[in-house]
């Protein structure tokens, strides 16, 4: 019961708004994009099990009442055969220099390697607060995640470690309030309704790449670029017509398929992907058009906006 006499206790102060930058990073399909879709609960960032599929800055924004976290889903650092792939790296470089914290994702079911130590090295000298993100903990047990965390520790002097599964969605809350501790003190960056700061038409043509990666062969999904060429809305209805760029008549034939029946299946799943990021129907006209070697020609790169 409490003394009447005695004066309240003051009240606790509200905890500081912060506001701020993060990304992941990985080798290639260290869960780097789902984390990041899983974390702002919408689909921002495709996802494929083909090395280097992110090509693009895309941001996302998870707001909380009293944090904004801006996460940003970079491209993979990796060593580039064309100037599509030095631009790449120069863009993943300079988004790194301007985060405030980065997340090291680390596969649970795979052994550190050289790659993971090369970026380790990369991010240990920036400004950044580094934490390591030991991802896919739903596929081991728990001795062998023991033993991973422990190896994980021993990479680098992390600010924290933190597994976590954005399949099963397992340590995902305790992974953003662990980088949200190390965002700087910030009135609110972006407002309420807004989750991602990308031209609706960048993620349209996104969802048609991803759709058009499913099932081709190794050597292609680099050559495959999108672009929306227009785009309009009547009703509930929105019209997207979209070119898909490949660089031979060869990979032409590849993505159209026998009888256009693999291209079919591309535009049917890259329409209901749409449809659920707009909330709406969607008629989706797709085409292919071969831009010989565009991955390295700046002209063409420059056309199809890298």
């Amino acid at each position: 019961m409490t003394d009447p006499a005695q004066p309240a206790a003051p009240d606790a102060p509200e905890p500081a708004y912060r506001a701020g930058f993060a990304c992941f990073v990985g080798r290639p399909n260290a869960g780097k994009s789902t984390l990041t879709n899983a974390i702002v609960g919408q689909k921002i960032a495709i996802t494929s099990n083909k090395p280097q599929t992110t090509r693009h800055v895309i941001r996302g924004v998870l707001h909380q009442p009293q944090a904004q976290l801006v996460l940003v889903d970079t491209p993979g650092l990796h060593r580039p055969r064309t100037l599509l792939g030095e631009r790449l790296n120069d863009l993943v470089r300079a988004t790194w220099s301007e985060v405030d914290v980065i997340g090291l994702c680390l596969p649970a079911d795979e052994q550190i390697g050289p790659g993971d130590r090369f970026i380790t090295g990369e991010i240990e000298q920036l400004r950044a607060t580094v934490i390591a993100v030991v991802t896919k903990i739903d596929l081991i047990d728990r001795s062998r995640l023991a033993k991973q965390l422990s190896a994980v520790a021993d990479l680098a002097d992390f600010a924290e470690v933190v597994p976590v599964s954005a399949v099963s969605g397992e340590q995902v809350g305790t992974l953003v309030d662990v980088v949200t501790t190390y965002l700087p003190e910030s009135p609110q960056l972006y407002p309420d309704e807004m989750f991602t700061e990308e031209p609706t038409q960048v993620l349209v043509a996104e969802l048609v790449r991803e759709s058009a990666l499913e099932g081709v062969r190794d050597e292609l999904p680099h050559s495959i670029a999108v672009v929306v060429e227009e785009m309009t809305t009547e009703g509930d209805l929105t019209r997207i017509f979209a070119d898909l760029y490949v660089e031979r008549p060869s990979q032409k034939a590849i993505v159209i398929g026998r009888r256009g029946a693999r291209l079919k299946e591309v535009g049917t799943r890259a329409r209901a992907e749409i449809e659920q990021l707009l909330g709406g129907r969607v008629y989706l006209d797709l085409h292919v058009r071969v831009a010989k070697d565009w991955q390295r020609d700046p002209r063409q790169l420059r056309k199809l906006g890298f």
